[in-house]
């Protein structure tokens, strides 16, 4: 029955606006109804309070001696009592003690009451009762009675209302509240409609774009307007469809950069074997070829491991945080590759500052991090170049400090415009294509996440022509922070 967001606000809303509606009319109805009523009530307390006073006034001036002869020997009570009606729109009868008829306003028939009515007239005074008053009127009237006397003799002024007693009051004021309440109902549907055709409209947009995007389709964008929080929620969809295309742009990149990074050495490698053991490849030449073999097998290693390590970081694994002395690690990384360094005949600077650092971190991690560092500045100085080492600790803003690890080498340095792409999985710059030959494009991609991993980052600086420089931070050890 609900199958739409539009269908449940409608019949919410109208619900609502409905019982809202009928509890404002049966409210406003009665409290009106019942003071126009008691206004009413008062006027005709009034006319008959008015009628009474000018029979007496009349009889006393005259000296009459009876109701009777007040109103058949002048015609200035009957003009009071026609005056009245016309202006109450009341119906005004005067009876004798006895419930003879006296007079009455124009157009009412003459009739008699019985004296036990009479009676019980005299007995509530100045009040007034809902009934025909023993037939006589065709139908219920509000009526008020007022108790006279003239030279001793009773009598009764009976005003009655035809209005109030047939509730054609009740029907005009619940007629002008339904009407107000239509319109206010037909304004209140009509911008509902608008205001929920707006808020779904982009919900329907976002359900087929969702669709799209479990197909792989995210090039569909949900189009935008406003500032409410549908709008706020299509910006963000529009955000993660962008973010998907870019995860499966590097998705199929990665796939396409592995299968060719694998099937390259395999291929030469297979190549190889194949002329060997055919007899192509001389015997004389098999220990060549051979140790080709070797250095594609160990290149297919470093791919691997680093694939590994590459799945082992995104998926979360543990750091093991421990205290070891970073400037320590960085010198024995850096004699490590001593012989490199010496057939390229490079200047190495080593800055270890006063003391050692001691920093709190997965000391493999960061051995990974320095090594891959040194390794890549080392392949792009060029011969005869510089390369400088520096452990140092640093202020990070905070008011402590930490332990900082930079590396610069001299060179070529990085384009500015490849620069921001450098720690990307299997990225190359054009250059690096050309001297790297054994690399994987994966090594500072590792290295910016181990470092992430730890809550820092990874930083590079670079001037075209002059050198380029990466750095890091770690937390310095509670026990040997400064």
């Amino acid at each position: 029955m609900f199958k739409s967001i539009f269908s449940k606000y409608l019949t919410t809303f109208t619900v609502i606006l409905l019982s809202c509606i009928l509890a404002i009319i049966a409210s406003v109805t009665v409290v009106t109804v019942d003071d126009m009523r008691s206004a009413q009530y008062s006027t005709m307390r009034s006319v008959a309070g008015s009628v009474a006073a000018a029979i007496e006034a009349v009889a006393k001036d005259m000296s009459f001696n009876s109701v009777d002869e007040t109103f058949t020997r002048s015609g200035t009570v009957k003009s009071v009592i026609a005056a009245e009606s016309a202006g109450s729109g009341s119906l005004i009868y005067v009876f004798g003690a006895d419930g003879r008829f006296v007079g009455a306003s124009a157009g009412i028939p003459e009739k008699d009451l019985s004296p036990a009515a009479v009676n019980k007239m005299f007995t509530v005074s100045d009040s007034y009762a809902v009934s025909t008053v023993e037939g006589l009127y065709n139908e219920n009237m509000v009526n008020i009675y007022r108790v006279g006397n003239v030279n001793g003799e009773r009598y009764i002024v009976l005003v009655s209302d035809m209005k109030l007693s047939r509730g054609v009051m009740d029907k005009k004021m619940v007629l002008v509240a339904v009407t107000v309440s239509l319109w206010v109902f037909l304004a209140a549907m009509i911008s509902l409609y608008v205001i929920s055709r707006r808020t779904t409209r982009p919900l329907s947009q976002i359900v087929q774009a969702a669709k799209g995007y479990a197909k792989g389709r995210f090039d569909q964008k949900i189009e935008v307007s406003g500032q409410d929080e549908v709008a706020e929620l299509a910006k963000a969809i529009n955000e993660m469809a962008s973010s998907l295309a870019h995860i499966e742009e590097v998705r199929n990149s990665f796939i396409g950069n592995v299968s060719h990074d694998l099937r390259t050495p395999m291929t030469t490698i297979a190549g190889f074997v194949d002329g060997i053991l055919d007899g192509t490849i001389p015997p004389e030449n098999r220990e060549y070829y051979l140790n080709i073999i070797s250095s594609e097998v160990r290149r297919l290693s470093r791919l691997v491991n680093s694939l590994l390590e590459m799945s082992r970081m995104e998926s979360g694994a543990s750091l093991n945080f421990v205290d070891f002395n970073l400037t320590e690690k960085a010198r024995n990384v850096l004699i490590s590759f001593e012989k490199k360094i010496d057939a390229k005949k490079l200047d190495i600077e080593f800055d270890g500052g006063d003391e050692d650092l001691f920093v709190n971190a997965d000391a493999d991690s960061i051995h990974r991090v320095i090594f891959n560092l040194i390794d890549n500045a080392i392949k792009f100085t060029p011969e005869g170049g510089k390369i400088t080492v520096k452990v140092e600790s640093v202020a990070d803003g905070r008011r402590k400090r930490k332990a900082r690890f930079s590396i610069r080498n001299t060179g070529d340095g990085i384009p500015s415009e490849e620069l921001p792409h450098i720690f990307e999985r299997f990225y190359k710059t054009d250059r690096s294509r050309g001297l790297d030959k054994t690399g994987t494009g994966l090594g500072l991609y590792i290295a910016k996440t181990s470092l992430v991993n730890h809550g820092e980052d990874l930083a590079a600086e670079s001037v075209a022509g002059e050198y380029t420089e990466f750095s890091f931070s770690l937390r310095l050890a509670e026990t040997k922070e400064k």
